[in-house]
């Protein structure tokens, strides 16, 4: 993660860097660098959940083209949790804003925010994988369990963001990972 921090410093140009000489500017600077590389992040993990919702509307079109009515609503639980996701991750205030100028993150706090980002990133994989699996199984008996897979996974990363959003409002301990409160 910090590959994007890193991209969005190194881009700042010459005004920027000697308002940083100022004192007090400095923080105003890096919470707009942080501010950048999440929104940057985020639109990166939008795209790619959006790719792999694509791929689940185009599953649903082949279920009622082969006469599968019955998995459709089953489907449509995982396309609407996915979806549900990809709107969170584009709507939500971009940056670490609330915190820095609310609530103070630290620096366990904000590694774990990382952390929460590099699983989002992991798990679209996880989520092609089980797509790939659900497309495998058509006309299979294992067509049912296949698209319950998809709908838990589609679950965990509305929860992992949950999490994400927890964290950056100070509600989920770095230290501990549970909530407090």
């Amino acid at each position: 993660m910090s590959d994007l921090f890193d991209r969005v410093t190194g881009e700042q140009d010459v005004f920027k860097r000697l308002l940083s000489k100022i004192p007090g500017f400095s923080g105003y600077i890096e919470r707009a660098n942080r501010r950048a590389a999440d929104k940057m992040l985020r639109g990166v993990v939008a795209s790619r959940y959006e790719e792999q919702w694509q791929r689940i509307s185009a599953l649903q079109r082949d279920l009622i083209n082969q006469g599968e009515i019955a998995l459709i609503d089953d489907l449509e639980a995982a396309a609407v949790k996915l979806r549900q996701f990809i709107d969170r991750i584009k709507t939500a205030t971009y940056g670490y804003a609330s915190f820095f100028e609310a609530v103070k993150i630290n620096q366990d706090e904000l590694e774990m925010v990382y952390k929460y980002d590099l699983a989002m990133l992991d798990m679209v994989d996880e989520v092609s994988r089980s797509i790939d699996n659900v497309e495998a199984s058509f006309g299979t008996d294992g067509l049912p369990a296949a698209i319950r897979h998809l709908v838990s996974l589609a679950g965990t990363c509305v929860s992992t963001f949950d999490r994400r959003v927890e964290v950056m409002r100070g509600g989920i301990s770095a230290t501990t990972g549970s909530t407090t409160g």
